[in-house]
């Protein structure tokens, strides 16, 4: 019965999925700014999993079996690190910038699932990869053009390596997304987060002041929204029609740093953005095994 939706509902749902998450970022880039990284995530995943308890209660979903509880540990836990990875550099970079250099997270899922499932990259893919990674060097370049900043170069760096774990995040997304409702898929990636998240808490916890409560109420609204609307979509088209849209929120990224935080878009960040996209979009259209497969593999 979900197949034979029209494709247009599912993508309009994914360009608001992708929204929410841009204007997400930037709460979270003000947040960790304010009461620091490790609080800006415990709290929000905290308040996401007890909007999430509420939810499941509402709806009277029950334990998910041991193989969908399995997917639902594995993404959470790739999700964690890769939060903290991309926030971490979100202190140190434009947010449109992270969002370019992210991009480059579908190129590495190409090679990532012909590694799990041990299949050959074409060479159409791999031009793809090289044009992909023009890209993101002119990105970098920008970083070391006149007074060299360090930290920022660093922020570039942990970008890139969340991008490989979202990349695998990729990969997992639509399985799960088959196999559970999106008000579970948001609820378990908060509280399994949450466990993560909370190994650091007798060393970093601290209560956030009374200012910073909206904010975090306000993330974890936008993330646990973002993800229901994102699992919906998922669920009812194919995710290699649907990843193209993770684009679009250069755009939203671009706007909502420009309002909140005052930063300007270099040509060397649109230039690198262009160039990862077209990579993309050009390995999209490369012959490669269905979705599914790879999919089942890599779980």
């Amino acid at each position: 019965m979900p197949d034979a939706r029209p494709f247009a509902i599912p993508f309009a749902v994914c360009c608001l999925g992708v929204a929410l998450f841009s204007v997400m970022d930037a709460v979270m880039k003000g947040l960790s700014l304010s009461i620091g990284l490790y609080n800006a995530l415990f709290w929000r995943a905290l308040t996401g999993t007890l909007l999430g308890a509420v939810l499941m209660r509402a709806t009277r979903r029950g334990w998910p079996a041991p193989p969908v509880m399995r997917i639902h540990l594995l993404r959470g836990v790739v999700v964690a690190l890769m939060a903290a990875l991309f926030f971490w550099a979100l202190m140190r970079l434009p947010i449109a910038e992270a969002i370019a250099l992210s991009f480059i997270a579908p190129l590495i899922a190409l090679y990532l699932a012909a590694l799990l499932l041990k299949e050959r990259v074409g060479r159409q893919a791999i031009g793809a990869s090289l044009l992909g990674l023009v890209g993101v060097a002119i990105i970098l370049s920008g970083r070391l053009q006149g007074r060299y900043e360090a930290d920022a170069l660093l922020g570039a760096l942990a970008t890139l390596a969340s991008a490989v774990l979202f990349a695998w995040n990729l990969v997992i997304q639509r399985q799960q997304a088959q196999l559970a409702s999106p008000v579970e898929v948001a609820f378990f990636q908060h509280l399994v987060m949450l466990g993560v998240f909370a190994l650091g808490a007798p060393f970093l916890l601290t209560v956030p002041p009374v200012t910073a409560v909206p904010l975090v109420v306000l993330a974890a609204t936008l993330a646990f929204t973002s993800l229901a609307t994102l699992a919906w979509a998922y669920a009812r088209a194919e995710a290699q029609r649907l990843i193209p849209v993770e684009y679009s929120a250069f755009l939203w990224a671009s706007i909502v740093g420009w309002l909140a935080f005052g930063e300007r878009v270099t040509l060397t960040t649109i230039a690198g953005a262009v160039l990862i996209v077209a990579g993309c979009l050009i390995a999209a259209r490369a012959k490669r095994p269905d979705l599914a497969h790879v999919e089942a593999g890599a779980a």
